[in-house]
């Protein structure tokens, strides 16, 4: 049986594109607010990419349509849709639930140890 192509050992598909983002944001929390005072006590957080956000920023910030941002991102169209896709739905869910919205590259990995 022929393998499938791939390029990273262990999965098949293509590797990412890389994507172009025009300055990297630090690491940022955005946590909902009691109407007393006060952070809510903290619920499972939502992470959004950096290419979700520079998706979203070019696209409403700048007010660029869905070819442009993907000239300056230098990826395809349907990857800027899917990215301000799901940007907004992580955004809506965000306010929904009352969760928190972490800007970030990756979700934190659990540590990796001997289990017990």
């Amino acid at each position: 049986m022929p393998r499938r192509w791939c390029w990273r050992r262990g999965g098949p598909g293509r590797p990412m594109k890389p994507r172009f983002l025009s300055s990297v944001p630090s690491p940022t929390m955005f946590v909902p607010w009691v109407p007393g005072g006060g952070p809510m006590p903290t619920k499972e957080p939502i992470y959004l990419s950096y290419d979700e956000y520079e998706s979203l920023r070019l696209t409403y910030i700048e007010g660029l349509n869905q070819e442009e941002v993907a000239e300056r991102m230098k990826i395809s169209r349907g990857t800027v849709w899917r990215c301000l896709e799901s940007a907004r739905n992580k955004l809506v869910r965000m306010m929904v639930e009352r969760r928190p919205l972490i800007i970030a590259d990756k979700p934190p990995q659990p540590p990796e140890g001997p289990s017990t």
